[in-house]
């Protein structure tokens, strides 16, 4: 197992992040991009069933691959490039929501976690605490405080508005924020998943990585009527995801979930979930779902994608291959260079 200077993991990415799930959004439709020659055998016939028709549109098509493989290319030198701008301009309008405090988190959460903790804990004796959705496996729980949601939006806005530099969520969010870059990971998110909400996933989703989760890329995704309005159909780069609305007044724009990625959308029956502020949405990363549009006012959602190196080095999740690894920065996407059990994680194999 390799680690860094400090002693922490070493962790990487695959490959297939340069070449697999690129999202076109005019056509909603997730594709992978090796070679010219390798996409028009793939998708021309299928891009013209969807409306791609004339040879410009096929040449925009591709100029807007080209741009999003060159910026994932380039993805961690830009990131450490803003990380340093924004360490060294960016005044916070709230310096004290960058530290997670017992006092940000709902009673009902700490009275969940509390449960989870104890050494009498069962995954029956947590599901009478938890509300269970129409989808199977997605639950809902109050996470935070209103108090803290509407200062958290506010710091958010603050740095929006400011002339400090932004990366992109992720391929199919164009409006957020990364909030490793801002500075939350090690006070906020770190502590969140290891002392919080990794007693709830290893009860819940000891089949899928939630006893061995071991790092996270945890964003915001902002919902406006003249930007986003929705997210369209699709799975997480996770092992389990946690999605909380944190605000702000806005009206539709519900979460709905289909089956899991296996399963053809033909043969799937979707569930609409109520996604109310404060609240999240815990399930596996690769439950395929999406959001409904808002049709009214602004909505700001708080997405942590929470991964297990245990799982994804025998299979990425993304490219469902053995992982071929790159060096990454920080949690990067979660591969590790170890199978086994890893130093310093409270894991149980399965």
């Amino acid at each position: 197992m390799k680690n860094d200077e400090d002693g922490k993991l070493q962790f990487y990415t695959c490959n297939c992040f340069t070449t697999d799930n690129i999202f076109l959004k005019d056509y909603k439709l997730h594709i992978r991009f090796v070679s010219e020659q390798q996409f028009k055998l793939d998708y021309q016939p299928l891009l013209r069933r969807l409306g791609c028709v004339t040879d410009q549109q096929f040449e925009d098509v591709l100029n807007e691959i080209s741009q999003e493989v060159d910026r994932r290319r380039r993805l961690s030198v830009t990131s450490a490039e803003r990380v340093a701008v924004i360490k060294g301009s960016y005044q916070p309008l709230y310096p004290h929501v960058y530290h997670l405090q017992e006092s940000y988190l709902s009673p009902k959460f700490k009275q969940i976690v509390e449960y989870c903790r104890s050494s009498t804990a069962s995954e029956e004796g947590l599901l009478d605490l938890l509300e269970e959705e129409a989808a199977p496996r997605v639950y809902r729980f109050p996470v935070f405080e209103k108090s803290f949601c509407e200062e958290l939006v506010e710091e958010l806005e603050h740095f929006e508005q400011s002339s400090a530099p932004k990366g992109r969520p992720n391929t199919m969010n164009h409006y957020g924020i990364l909030l490793n870059e801002l500075g939350f990971d090690e006070g906020f998110f770190t502590p969140l998943r290891e002392q919080y909400l990794h007693p709830l996933t290893s009860l819940l989703y000891p089949d899928c990585g939630g006893r061995c989760l071991d790092s996270h890329k945890a964003f915001v995704v902002k919902y406006d009527m003249n930007e986003d309005l929705d997210l369209s159909y699709h799975y997480d780069n996770a092992e389990v995801t946690l999605n909380v609305s944190l605000g702000k007044d806005f009206t539709e724009g519900n979460l709905y979930f289909g089956d899991m990625r296996q399963v053809p959308l033909s043969e799937t029956e979707c569930s609409e979930v109520e996604h109310s502020v404060t609240e999240g949405l815990l399930h596996r990363g690769q439950h395929m779902h999406g959001a409904l549009p808002i049709s009214s006012g602004q909505r700001w959602n708080l997405i942590i994608w929470m991964r297990a190196s245990q799982e994804r080095n025998k299979l990425c999740p993304m490219c469902n291959r053995k992982p071929t690894l790159v060096e990454g920065e920080g949690f990067a996407d979660g591969f590790t260079k170890h199978s086994g059990a890893l130093m310093n994680v409270s894991c149980v194999l399965t």
